[in-house]
């Protein structure tokens, strides 16, 4: 599968380089040249990660179902309360997906538990082997998610900026 520029649909990458460029060089995002199917019938059977898995293989196919399970276990399997990544809570008639219970209370702790991961896992198998730096400037809790995410990913190191008075105790 390769990705496409939303500037410029010439410009293709594979999903490893896609991850690790994160912005095409022409300023546009990556999108998946095509959305593989999800057997739904099979979801009430599988758990969070298990989903996760099966997701991410079906858009990342340079990465084996081995390299997903590691990466989402890895992100997932102690960073979350009770290790249930996005539980569902009764509403009246309804359920809501509740998504404060990673390590920062962030509903960004989901994707920037992963990322690191797969970020690293994309550098090497696009033969990148330098330190890779995050660089954020942010002033709410986009910052600490990426703080928690990347602390204890090997090969990766963070720099975070935030404004003076700009950020709030509990941030």
């Amino acid at each position: 599968m390769k990705y496409f520029s939303t500037r410029n649909f010439e410009l293709r990458r594979s999903p490893a380089e896609a991850i690790t460029e994160g912005i095409a060089p022409d300023g546009g995002l990556y999108l998946p040249e095509q959305f593989l199917p999800f057997p739904m019938e099979a979801l009430p059977g599988m758990s969070q990660t298990d989903i996760s898995v099966a997701v991410l293989s079906r858009l990342f196919d340079d990465f084996s179902e081995e390299e997903l399970a590691e990466a989402v276990h890895a992100s997932y399997d102690t960073a979350f309360e009770n290790g249930d990544i996005s539980p569902l809570a009764p509403v009246g008639n309804a359920y809501s997906m509740e998504l404060w219970h990673g390590p920062t209370c962030a509903f960004k702790d989901v994707a920037l538990s992963l990322l690191p991961r797969l970020l690293t896992m994309a550098a090497k198998k696009c033969g990148i082997t330098d330190e890779i730096c995050i660089l954020t400037a942010t002033s709410g809790d986009t910052g600490s998610a990426a703080l928690s995410g990347f602390s204890d990913v090997p090969g990766t190191r963070s720099i975070f900026f935030y404004p003076d008075g700009g950020v709030s105790p509990a941030q």
